[in-house]
């Protein structure tokens, strides 16, 4: 008997590796979509694999450098699909990692809303489909912050000591303090961003934390009064507290997109068009944005976003867009001082 177990035993474990072999994850093969985590409900992606066949295998980031990293080591292969900010893509494309789009295989691709279309990293939609957008906004508990609150320059005032949060992207805390100065989230004047440094040096003691995750939780939960904070984190917050006050800083507006692209050497670029299309479907658009909490990029999709959501899902039509800026890439040079006055400012702050 002992011989007869052990015979079975070791003939299932000779079995076990074929399991992960060839094309098992689906009949079609495998989607292997590259992007940060939980940017998809569990549902679409199951869905995508009953119609299609084609098994995801989601792999995240946490940083979009860390996705340029890995993509320039895999010499544009190993992703079928990737999911990332506007400036870093504008990177991959010079550096000639991303393939050009057979729009022909997109039958939902007139369903874009072309506002988020044209953008300086991909200005003739050659490589890229938009996948979420949103801007920078503040948003306060008036219950906790004594002054009304219009824009950046008020979170420097004596009466936020300690009481406020951003996020960790140095490109939009730095962006900030360049706004209260009137300058341009992109500048080139290593000058400008030394003033804006010293600036923020003079917020950090109303700074309560630096963070990019749930930073909404923090609000909600009065450790902070007041943050600046991503779109989708300011969908999360309102609709838990309606009586949270959301700002679009009169300074200027920093917007920006999410977008698709496919590396030049995906292993399954087939496996890629079928799942941008199949989340371009109206209501699987629907769907993605509901969960995401980010702008609505689907025009076809917004009759399928329920009523709760919509004031949430799309910039709010009085707001003025003359002076909403992209934050794009800057030189080397200008890069190091923002590396550099941002470390100084994280110190003060004592994160």
């Amino acid at each position: 008997m002992k011989k007869l177990l052990a015979l079975l035993l070791a003939a299932l474990l000779l079995a076990l590796p074929l399991a992960g072999c060839g094309t098992s994850g689906g009949e079609n093969g495998e989607l292997v979509l590259y992007t940060w985590e939980n940017m998809f409900p569990q549902e679409v992606l199951d869905a995508f694999t009953e119609e299609t066949g084609i098994a995801v295998n989601y792999a995240n980031f946490d940083t979009d450098e860390t996705m340029l990293a890995k993509l320039q080591a895999a010499e544009g292969g190993d992703y079928d699909l990737i999911i990332a900010d506007d400036y870093i893509i504008e990177t991959a494309i010079a550096e000639g990692l991303v393939q050009e789009l057979d729009t022909s295989k997109l039958s939902n691709y007139g369903s874009i809303n072309p506002v988020y279309q044209g953008q300086f990293y991909d200005p003739e939609d050659k490589y890229t489909v938009p996948y979420g957008a949103g801007v920078q906004t503040i948003v306060y508990d008036p219950d906790l912050v004594d002054i009304e609150i219009n824009g950046y320059a008020d979170l420097w005032d004596p009466s936020l000591e300690d009481n406020v949060g951003v996020i960790a992207s140095y490109r939009v805390v730095n962006g900030m303090a360049l706004k209260v100065l009137g300058e341009s989230y992109n500048t080139e004047d290593v000058a400008a961003i030394e003033a804006a440094g010293d600036k923020l040096l003079e917020l950090a003691p109303n700074i309560r934390l630096i963070k990019d995750d749930n930073t909404q939780d923090d609000l909600l939960s009065g450790e902070i009064g007041a943050a600046v904070m991503y779109t989708s984190m300011v969908t999360m917050a309102k609709m838990a507290d309606p009586d949270l006050v959301v700002v679009f800083p009169e300074e200027g507006i920093g917007f920006g997109v999410m977008g698709q692209f496919i590396p030049k050497n995906a292993p399954n670029a087939e496996a890629a068009y079928q799942f941008m299309d199949y989340i371009l479907e109206p209501e699987v658009a629907a769907q993605c944005f509901e969960y995401l909490g980010y702008y609505c990029t689907n025009l076809d999709a917004e009759q399928y976003i329920s009523e709760e959501y919509k004031s949430f899902l799309t910039l709010p039509e009085e707001i003025d867009t003359s002076n909403m800026e992209m934050i794009e890439n800057v030189s080397a040079q200008a890069l190091e001082v923002h590396d550099r006055v941002w470390t100084e400012f994280r110190d003060a702050c004592g994160q």
